[in-house]
């Protein structure tokens, strides 16, 4: 689908969802205040916390959005609506970006073909000689599990972006089931209409706890709900089909409307 390009300068929010994680959140903003390319906001999603994670938040001088709906989803999206960057970034409270990470991001959007970009990771906890290995399972798990599902690269919601203009594109066909993974929906939605790209490089670290038995379980359990509910009009090979049909179209159709 052809977008309008890039502005010269784009302006940059940076989205994190939370709800009872206090003591990750203030080391993610600590992290946030360190980069080489200063965010020009960062919105903090209070996801009805018991604890204090808004004050958290306003102490590091991000703006705090409340959503009582209870979920990643439906707080992941009053962030994006909230938003006011040409650029929005995605990170999770328990996520530590290296300094480079608003730059890695903003960089990638250069390519004014590219709507959005998600990137890797290494654990910043567990055993110490198995984080980079772990980390690489886990996302390899989840990449071989998802983009056969996409027909193109997923979205991971620890490290990801996208342009405002594209979230506007496919806000309402979004799903805000808690029980569903809200980046895997997004990358559904705007894999159709908007290329997908990766983005190189050690530029985050997450908790491990992802990967704990329980915790894991529940997140394929939630992977799988989330492809399910794109079936039947998703179910590959269809879905590789449209993804395909639509690329063959946007590619005749430049950005100033006039077909090639």
């Amino acid at each position: 689908m052809p977008h309008d390009p890039a502005p010269a300068v784009a302006t940059v929010s940076v989205v994190i969802p939370v709800r009872d994680d206090a003591v990750h959140l203030r080391r993610c903003l600590t992290a946030l205040g360190a980069q080489t390319l200063t965010p020009d906001e960062i919105v903090v999603v209070d996801n009805d916390s018991a604890d204090d994670s808004a004050a958290v938040a306003r102490a590091a001088g991000a703006r705090v959005v409340f959503c009582a709906a209870r979920g990643i989803p439906a707080a992941a999206a009053a962030g994006y609506d909230a938003a006011r960057g040409d650029l929005v970034l995605r990170l999770d409270a328990d996520s530590i970006p290296e300094p480079t990470w608003v730059r890695s991001m903003v960089d990638a959007f250069r390519d004014d073909g590219v709507d959005a970009v998600s990137g890797g990771a290494v654990f910043h906890d567990g055993p110490a000689s198995r984080r980079v290995a772990m980390a690489r399972a886990f996302l390899g798990t989840y990449a071989a599990f998802a983009a056969p599902a996409l027909g193109h690269a997923p979205l991971w919601g620890s490290n990801m972006a996208f342009r405002r203009s594209a979230w506007c594109d496919v806000r309402d066909e979004v799903h805000l089931d808690p029980e569903l993974h809200d980046d895997l929906d997004l990358a559904y939605h705007l894999g159709l209409r908007h290329r997908i790209g990766v983005v190189s490089g050690r530029h985050m670290r997450v908790s491990s706890r992802t990967v704990q038995p329980r915790r894991f379980a529940r997140c394929f359990r939630r992977g799988a709900g989330t492809v399910f509910a794109h079936w039947p009009e998703d179910i590959p090979p269809a879905r590789w089909v449209r993804v395909l049909r639509r690329r063959r179209r946007s590619a005749l159709v430049p950005t100033d409307g006039v077909r090639a």
